[in-house]
Parts: structure tokens; C-alpha cells; sequence
């Protein structure tokens, strides 16, 4: 029917500060809107135009020139549509997280989102000044009011735009995944539905910005606050919803929600897909131990990038076992990557040559498995440079908590894919991705974890098993429990004791890890913030 509205939710992928060509691909998706699905509106997402989060490029004189010349751009290319995008208003001294909807038939209108989140990986009020106004706009005969992503979590906001006489609410996100996202962003779209007795169109992000995934899934709710739209997760879409006059949303496909552990799998391969192609580097390397933790990473690596772009290395010494040279090569091999092993002995054994003045009369201890791990930091760095290819560091939650590794060894590389993920979720992830086909050899995750550092080592020499820390260390990191509430949970007090004063006095080493994909309510990055010189004793 001609005379509903027609709305374009593009969920797109842009890239921060490549404002250029993020609106030559919007223009590219007008075009599709408008060819296409004959729509009337496009809604893109929050701060699309120069991609989000932007942080301190927002300070930057040439970047606001930017954000202007391809406003004005896009403004002069609607091919008749309306466009609301979501960009940086810099008004005199000022800026604010802004929407403009541009018009074919008449002037801008701008809205100023008011609510500025301010907590976890969100910082916006160092950067923008929040609006006071409301914004209801008539497009094709329906009243939208327009909102900002935060907006809507703010019950006050809704009211006030439904005062003013809309009849739908458009929302436009920048919103990142966690675990628990999805719910908990659902049931706040559901519950201004109800206050309001509008629908929602929201459109959010779908892509990897740093340690940041945006997962998409941008939705519809009808005035009853029924799902009657949903894109498809961790992936661009471009699809259609109307609206009849007053205010009814035309039901459309809904997409399935991928399940807990589907869904953090998903990430990571967004996450590094993002990570490397927006960096333009031509592919990656690992070292693969034949362990758990490099298995999975090599999957994800591969699931994301294909595997023409992936090496995989074995780095053996004394300690490795034939069970992992088996294993590693096995995996490498059924995923089809290039495979090398490059013993780490003579480089070992020439590092101890060099100390052994030094250290005259003194035993091995954990120095000499230090000097293993920044042997094998020091060939792959090695490889990385020669090749131009990204270093992909393979370690977990778990072991970046305690600081189970070493700095400037197995830490060593340019993205952690695992960085957020606990090792007993290491071990969920493995199992999810084998489901169809055998790609992790059923060894790899039925013995037990070692190192491999030291004859006969095991990763519950030197801490409790994972079962036992990574539920305190999620108390502790996640829901920031005292110890008090961690031992009521079923733990022994001088367990916890000491587990958190392990992640105390490891902060340095997270400081100096590389950035990784956060898919947690708080991940070592930008929603961890502890001191690195600390007098407090956690109890």
C-alpha cells in the first residue's frame, strides 16, 4: 500500500574516522533503499557517519571538516528519500551525539540525545554537552519522535516524546554486545512500549571497533510490545519496515537469536575479522601448542579470515610432549593453514649460555620458563614483521586475571581474540565449534591443560582448578564482590585470599597486554579501571 510509511534500518559496519568512505557507503545503501525497497526513510545508526565509539578524535579540527563536508555531501545526493543518521554536531564550542534527519522537501531537523551514558566502556560526557529538547518530526503523515540509543533507557525521555505527539519512536544505537546485551536491551525497548503505548523502530551497529563488538540485531516492536522485526545478528542488513497511520508496525521477519555460547563465537570471529581488515593487514599468525587455548584461537582465525590468511606455528622445545607436535600439525592441517615448526632449542639454549655467569649457583625456577615463552614471543614477533601479518595472541580471561603468562612472551602480539573469554567458556566454545565437524582434535580438550614449561607440568601446579577460579574470579571482576559474598558462594576464604591478590598484583601485566575482544559485562580494557600501585586488600 502506497500510503504506508516505508523505513529503510540499515545496520551497518562503519569504520571510526574514515568518514569518507563510511558516506560513500551510505550513499551506496540509499541508492539500494531506494531502488530496491522504494523507501521513503533510511535510518542509520548512532554516530554512523564518523563510526563509533570516536573518542578523542573528536577534538581534532580536520576530523570536525570531515564530519561537515560529508554531511553536506549526503545532504545534496537523497534521490528524493529522507536520510537520519547519527553524527558529531559541533555547535561553536559545544558538540553533541546528534541525529539529523535530512529531507528531500524541507529543512534539517537536528535532535541532541540527552541522556550520556557515563558508566562500563562508555565515556561520553568527557566529549558531548546533552540535549534538553524533545524532536517529533511528520514524515509521510506519521509523527516520529527521534531518539538517541541511551535515550530509551531513561524512562523520561520516552514520556516526554510521547507528550509531544509521536506516534512512533525511532531510536539509532551505537549499542555493544555483552553476553547478557540482547535480553537486557529487549526488555528496555519492551518496557517504554508499555509506558508509552508507542512501537520502536531501533537500529543499531553491526561490527568490530576495537575491543567493542556490535552485534546488531536491530528491531521492531509493535504498540502491544510484540517483536515484530528483528535483523540478523553480527552482520550488516539492510531491510524494510512500514507503518501504517497511526502508528501500526507491519510485522516482517524476525530473525533467531543465536544462542549463549553460538553467540560469543560469533563475536570473536567478528571481532577479528574487523580488527585485521580494518587495519589492512593481509592476514595473521599464531603459535599453536597443540593446547586449548591456541586451538581455538586458530579456528576463530580461520572462521574470520579464510585459510589463505593464516599461519600457524609450533615453537617445540625439550618440554613439548609428541602428543602436541601431533595435534597442532592434525589441526593445522584438517583447517588447511600454512604450518611450520620452528624449535625454540637453539635460541634457548644460546639465552642460557649468555646468563650462566650470571646466574652461577642459582636453580631453574620460573625464569628459565619465562625465557621458553619470550623465545617463542620473539619468532613470532619475527614472523610477523617479515610478513606484515598481525600476531594474534592467544590467551584467556582466566589466565590474564592471575598472570599465568609471561610478558613479552606468550602476552606478546597485536589483538587477543580470548582476551575476555574464561577458560572453562575456552572449552564451551571448543565443543561449539566442533559440533558438525572435528576442526579441535578431541585430545586438545579432554587432557589436561599445561603449559608445557617444565617436565610434567599442569596448569593446577600453580592454580586451583578452573572450575573453582573462574567463578570467583567473575564474583570478583564481573559483579565486584567482597570476599565476604565470594566465599558465601560456596568457596574456601583462604582460596579466594589468594586468588584476588593474584589479580591485585597483575594489573601491570593487563596494562601491558594487547587489546581484546570484550564479550563480558567487564573486560580487562576500557570498563576495568584499577590502579596499578594499590594499597587495598580486598576482603
Amino acid at each position: 500500500m502506497t500510503d504506508r510509511l516505508r523505513i529503510a534500518l540499515a545496520q551497518t559496519n562503519p569504520v571510526v574516522g574514515d568518514v569518507e568512505t563510511n558516506v560513500t557507503r551510505m550513499l551506496e545503501v540509499c541508492r539500494r533503499a531506494h531502488d530496491a525497497l522504494r523507501a521513503d526513510l533510511v535510518m542509520f545508526p548512532e554516530l554512523a557517519l564518523c563510526g563509533y565509539p570516536p573518542e578523542d578524535l573528536l577534538f581534532h579540527r580536520g576530523f570536525a571538516r570531515d564530519v561537515a563536508e560529508a554531511l553536506d555531501r549526503l545532504a545534496r545526493n537523497l534521490d528524493g528519500m529522507s536520510v537520519l543518521v547519527g553524527y558529531p554536531e559541533y555547535d561553536g564550542e559545544k558538540l553533541h551525539n546528534s541525529a539529523i534527519l535530512l529531507r528531500p522537501d524541507g529543512p534539517p531537523v537536528i535532535y541532541r540525545k540527552q541522556v550520556l551514558p557515563n558508566y562500563g566502556v562508555f565515556d561520553e560526557k568527557r566529549y558531548f554537552e546533552p540535549g534538553t529538547e524533545t524532536c517529533v518530526v511528520e514524515v509521510k503523515g506519521v509523527r516520529l519522535g527521534i531518539t538517541i540509543c541511551e535515550d530509551l533507557w531513561d524512562p523520561e525521555v520516552a514520556r516526554r516524546t510521547a507528550a509531544a505527539g509521536a506516534e512512533v519512536l525511532l531510536s539509532i544505537n551505537g549499542s555493544p554486545y555483552d553476553t547478557g546485551k540482547l535480553a537486557r536491551r529487549q526488555g528496555v525497548l519492551e518496557a517504554r512500549v508499555a509506558e508509552t503505548g508507542l512501537p520502536i523502530l531501533y537500529v543499531n551497529i553491526a561490527g568490530g571497533q576495537d575491543e567493542l563488538i556490535f552485534d546488531g540485531g536491530s528491531m521492531a516492536l509493535s504498540r502491544e510490545g510484540e517483536l515484530v522485526y528483528r535483523a540478523p545478528f553480527f552482520t550488516e542488513a539492510l531491510e524494510l519496515v512500514e507503518i501504517e497511520h497511526g502508528g501500526r508496525v507491519v510485522p516482517a521477519q524476525v530473525s533467531r537469536t543465536p544462542e549463549f555460547v553460538e553467540g560469543v563465537y560469533r563475536a570473536l570471529v567478528l571481532g577479528v575479522a574487523d580488527y585485521v581488515n580494518k587495519h589492512n593487514f593481509p592476514g595473521v599468525v599464531l603459535g599453536l601448542s597443540g593446547g586449548i587455548d591456541s586451538a581455538l584461537t586458530l579456528a576463530v582465525a580461520v572462521d574470520a579470515l579464510g585459510p589463505e590468511r593464516v599461519r600457524a606455528v609450533m615453537m617445540p622445545s625439550r618440554y613439548t610432549s609428541q602428543m602436541s607436535r601431533d595435534d597442532a600439525e592434525r589441526q593445522a592441517r584438517t583447517l588447511g593453514v600454512r604450518y611450520d615448526v620452528v624449535s625454540i632449542e637453539p635460541i634457548f639454549e644460546g639465552a642460557r649460555a649468555a646468563l650462566a655467569e650470571v646466574f652461577a649457583g642459582m636453580p631453574e625456577d620460573v625464569t628459565e620458563e619465562n625465557i621458553q615463552a619470550r623465545c617463542r614471543g620473539m619468532i613470532l614477533m619475527a614472523l610477523s614483521n617479515k610478513f606484515g601479518v598481525m600476531l594474534l595472541t592467544t590467551g584467556n580471561k582466566s589466565e590474564m586475571a592471575v598472570g599465568y603468562a609471561t610478558l613479552y612472551g606468550d602476552m606478546a602480539g597485536g589483538f587477543a581474540p580470548l582476551k575476555d573469554c574464561s577458560k572453562t567458556l575456552v572449552y564451551r566454545l571448543a565443543e561449539y565449534r566442533n559440533r558438525h565437524v572435528e576442526v579441535i582434535p578431541r585430545r586438545v580438550i579432554e587432557r589436561p591443560p599445561s603449559a608445557e614449561l617444565r617436565p610434567d607440568q599442569k596448569d593446577t601446579d600453580a592454580l586451583p582448578p578452573y572450575d573453582v577460579l573462574d567463578p570467583i574470579l567473575e564474583a570478583f571482576i564481573e559483579d565486584d564482590a567482597s570476599v565476604d559474598q565470594i566465599v558465601a558462594r560456596g568457596f574456601e576464604r583462604a582460596v579466594v585470599g589468594r586468588i584476588l591478590g593474584m589479580v591485585k598484583r597483575n594489573e601491570y601485566k593487563r596494562r601491558q597486554a594487547p587489546p581484546g575482544i570484550r564479550i563480558s559485562r567487564r573486560a580487562f580494557g576500557r570498563d576495568w579501571r584499577y590502579p596499578i600501585t594499590s594499597g587495598f586488600a580486598a576482603r
